[in-house]
């Protein structure tokens, strides 16, 4: 890389970390052009695929059995070893460790065996035992004979008949929410249970007694270990009456609320392209197609393999696909880099057409019908094959594209991304923009703050609705702001739209400087994507609300250089230092105050020199602790994370230190 030795000379020690971070990257791209790194969430997923493939009669080949066994055994939780969690860090759940002891029985693991001996010694110590497992736990039970639908929290399918101004209309949902509990809720009406060959003896191994058990006793009894959000006396005594209405409701009815499920069921899958919005829901619509000796059924399980990822560890099926995501936050890393733009701009273009052939042209058939909203423009977190576009997604490839466009010569007229296709991407982020100048993920937001009173999912928060939330409304503005400057005319709608986005973040910052995320751990997340979000709308350095999110920042570095932020701050709603530094949280650290004050401070240097140290040598940084989150309680630990945000952060400080920070 002469030329990158030629034009950063600031240190060799700088120029071997960017060209090792670039190197890495480039060699790690994927042949479509994409990066991805795993999302890894939990087990929970990988344990249902296990027994929903049992309940429909399909085999699992020997090598995926073998690396199923193999993840488990590597993923049990760091505080005990004995059981599974809800995410890597997590201490064991009743749920999760329930229902991989299932899964490995099923896959064959004897019960004598220590893995799963030792996790049944567990559950069996715990106050209330596999009794006390949360709802989403008694309905998986239930169908494979293990549990009994009396004892679980009715969710009866008419619900999808109520009309559309009930303020709880399934459709007013967030979508994950309402399609998950669409697929449960034809399930429960139909009351699915097979009995398979383990399931005398499983019944024998997860209670003392499973014929004494009153299971309609347990119905609210919940685990202490897995409670996130307890349902509150109002909600259970709804349940006590959709448990009534259980007992008196006319089969007809239950027949006419079971089709419109199947319905709903069959148009999502098709318009996923039989992947679901998620391997969540994915599962539970292959059973229900299952149950209906649907046609799309086994297309349905063969898109349950888009889920799976494979590797050292094991088999695993991810909650999420990040190519789309990974791909356009690495493009923008690489582009503050001219050099390393000259040295990679082969896979920079490879990585440009893997964004410009994702992004959705196509209108949703049934869109109307099925309550979705107009999709065309958009780009997923994924590669866009299941069709559910999401606004900070679309925002992120948006700035990727541009800021391509913007380097002369890189990719060629007639290969680049329309001005008509640019303005779908514009509209599609503006039709996710709520009355208060917030934005949405995948809709506006539909239900009010009702719905999150009535949580019924015990083991999530934040779930029933969508929001307006910090990162996404700010990855909305920024990219409207570079839109806006990359056009000739500038669209009214869109100068609005920045304005009201640049209010809701001024009005959403805490009395100490920072925000709270949703999507990543956790303040320092979020400062970062405001910081980004103001600076591209205008806001000056001097700007006082990013003064107090790098005060704020300053006060967080640990002696080190570093930062670090534990995920228990997602769960208290209050920040919680980690005790060691983490590279991506001082990456993110470091681009915040670099768009903010700039290069020349004692604790950027520190932080950098800190980032520096830390990398492998093979260019990339090591593993650390989970940066992600989903719903308060659900970690995630994005893998690419800690080499393109690091790489980001060295790379906007060198850049800086030649040249001076370009206003924008």
């Amino acid at each position: 890389m002469t030329q990158l030795n030629s034009i950063m000379d600031v240190g060799p020690s700088a120029r071997s970390s960017l060209e090792r971070a670039w190197q890495w990257l480039a060699k790690h791209q994927d042949p479509t052009g994409c990066w991805e790194g795993e999302v890894a969430w939990c087990t929970m997923i990988t344990a249902q695929y296990v027994i929903a493939l049992r309940i429909l009669g399909r085999a699992i080949d020997a090598q995926t059995r073998e690396g199923i066994i193999r993840y488990f055994a590597g993923s049990r939780s760091p505080e005990t070893g004995l059981g599974w969690g809800l995410h890597p860090e997590s201490n064991a759940y009743v749920f999760g460790t329930t229902l991989v002891y299932v899964a490995l029985r099923l896959l064959g693991v004897p019960a004598d065996d220590t893995l799963v001996k030792q996790a049944r010694e567990w559950l069996l110590a715990q106050p209330g035992g596999v009794a006390s497992i949360p709802t989403w736990g008694k309905f998986w039970l239930s169908m494979v004979g293990i549990y009994k639908y009396e004892g679980m929290n009715p969710v009866p399918p008419e619900m999808f008949l109520l009309p559309h101004w009930f303020p709880a209309h399934p459709g007013k949902l967030y979508c994950h929410t309402r399609y998950i509990y669409l697929g449960i809720a034809y399930l429960f009406g139909k009351r699915l249970r097979v009995e398979l060959p383990e399931t005398a003896d499983l019944r024998r191994e997860l209670y003392p007694s499973y014929d004494a058990v009153d299971f309609r006793a347990h119905r609210h009894d919940l685990a202490p270990s897995d409670v996130y959000v307890r349902p509150s006396a109002t909600l259970r005594g709804v349940f006590n009456l959709l448990a009534i209405f259980e007992r008196v409701c006319p089969a007809a009815l239950r027949e006419r609320a079971l089709k419109n499920c199947a319905w709903r069921i069959v148009v999502e899958q098709r318009a996923s392209q039989h992947l679901g919005l998620s391997p969540v829901n994915g599962l539970l619509n292959a059973l229900a197609l299952g149950d209906l000796d649907h046609p799309d059924c086994q297309r349905s399980v063969e898109g349950l393999e888009h889920w799976r990822w494979q590797d050292k560890e094991g088999v695993r099926f991810a909650g999420a696909r990040s190519n789309c995501w990974d791909t356009a936050l690495a493009l923008q890393a690489f582009m503050e880099c001219p050099p390393a733009v000259a040295e990679h701009r082969e896979a920079l273009r490879r990585a440009y057409r893997f964004l410009r052939d994702t992004q959705i042209l196509d209108p949703l058939e049934g869109a109307r019908e099925q309550g979705r909203d107009e999709i065309v423009g958009g780009w997923c977190f994924s590669d866009g094959q299941h069709r559910w576009p999401v606004s900070d997604c679309t925002a992120e490839a948006v700035c990727a594209i541009l800021a391509l466009h913007e380097h002369e010569g890189l990719i060629a007229n007639a290969d680049r991304v329309s001005e008509r296709r640019l303005a779908l991407a514009i509209d599609f982020i503006l039709a996710r923009q709520n009355r208060d100048g917030g934005f949405g993920t995948y809709e506006r937001r539909r239900g009010g703050p009702l719905l999150e009173r009535i949580n019924p999912s015990e083991m999530f928060g934040q779930c029933m609705t969508e929001r307006s939330y910090i990162e996404c409304t700010a990855s909305a503005v920024k990219a409207l702001a570079r839109y806006r400057r990359h056009c000739e005319d500038s669209r009214i709608d869109v100068v609005a739209a920045i304005r009201r986005g640049c209010r809701f973040l001024r009005s959403a910052q805490r009395p100490d400087g920072s925000y709270p995320g949703f999507w990543g751990i956790n303040f320092t997340y979020a400062n970062l994507f405001v910081a980004e979000a103001l600076r591209e709308a205008g806001a000056g350095p001097d700007d006082a609300v990013l003064r107090r999110i790098a005060a704020w920042t300053l006060e967080r570095q640990l002696s080190d250089g570093s930062w670090g932020e534990h995920h228990a701050s997602c769960r208290d709603g209050v920040y919680r230092a980690h005790p060691v530094g983490q590279a991506v949280m001082t990456a993110w650290a470091l681009l915040a105050l670099l768009r903010i004050a700039g290069p020349e401070s004692a604790a950027v240097h520190n932080g950098v020199d800190w980032l520096r140290a830390r990398q492998n040598g093979d260019g990339s940084w090591p593993r650390e602790a989970v940066n992600g989150v989903f719903f308060g309680s659900a970690m995630l630990d994005y893998r690419l994370y800690r080499t393109y945000f690091p790489a980001w952060a060295l790379c906007r400080y060198a850049g800086m230190l030649l040249g001076g920070e370009i206003e924008r």
